[in-house]
């Protein structure tokens, strides 16, 4: 937690704040494919992409 208020500190203080929409995209894309490699519902999670 503590890393993930470091990057917003300074992304904000740097003036990066058009960079938080794809980190945070980033980070839904790794929970999926996490998800999808550790659970059965890799068959329904392959067609969306």
């Amino acid at each position: 937690m503590e890393t993930l208020k470091e990057l917003l500190k300074f992304l904000i203080e740097r003036r990066k704040i058009w960079l938080i929409p794809l980190i945070i995209i980033l980070f839904l894309i790794g929970i999926l494919i996490f998800v999808s490699s550790v659970t059965g519902v890799s068959p329904f999670i392959y067609p969306l992409f």
